[in-house]
C-alpha cells in the first residue's frame, strides 16, 4: 500500500496505461481512415473548367451507367428521390449538394433527377465533372 508521509492512503490514478491505449488507436484509424473511402464507379464527363474546391462534408448524389440512383452510399430508384431525400437528410440544413452523373446517360434522365432533388427542398445543386488532362486540354 502506498501511503503518504501523515499515514494515509494516497489514491492516484495511473493513466499511462489509458495514453497507450489511445495512441495505439489513433495509429490505428490514421492506418484505416484512407482505405475506407469508397464511392460509386461513375464516368463522368472531361472539361476545360478549373478544378473547384468541394467540401468533404457535401452530399453527393450520383446516378451510376445502368441508371441507379445513390445518395453518398445508399441506393434508391431514379423515381424515389422526391420522396426518400427529405427523410434521409435534412434538407433545410443542407449546404451544398453535388449531382454526379455517367456521362452515358440520357440527358432527360439526368433533368428528371435534378428536378427531383430541386423538388424536394435543396435550392443549390453543382454538377460534378472530370477536368480533360493536360495534354487534351493545351493542344486543342
Amino acid at each position: 500500500m502506498i501511503t503518504s508521509g501523515k499515514g494515509r492512503l494516497m489514491s492516484d490514478i495511473n493513466v499511462t496505461p489509458f495514453v497507450d491505449v489511445m495512441l495505439v488507436l489513433l495509429i490505428i484509424f490514421m492506418v484505416t481512415a484512407p482505405m475506407m473511402t469508397n464511392g460509386v464507379k461513375v464516368d463522368t464527363p472531361q472539361t476545360t473548367h478549373q478544378q473547384m474546391d468541394i467540401d468533404e462534408k457535401a452530399l453527393v448524389i450520383s446516378i451510376d451507367a445502368s441508371q441507379r440512383v445513390f445518395i453518398n452510399q445508399y441506393q434508391l430508384n431514379a423515381s424515389e428521390v422526391r420522396q426518400k431525400l427529405p427523410t434521409i437528410l435534412d434538407v433545410k440544413h443542407t449546404g451544398d449538394v453535388y449531382l454526379k452523373a455517367d456521362k452515358s446517360l440520357p440527358y432527360g434522365l439526368v433533368m428528371d433527377v435534378m428536378a427531383q432533388i430541386k423538388d424536394a427542398g435543396i435550392e443549390h445543386i453543382g454538377m460534378v465533372t472530370e477536368p480533360l488532362p493536360a495534354t487534351k486540354a493545351g493542344g486543342k
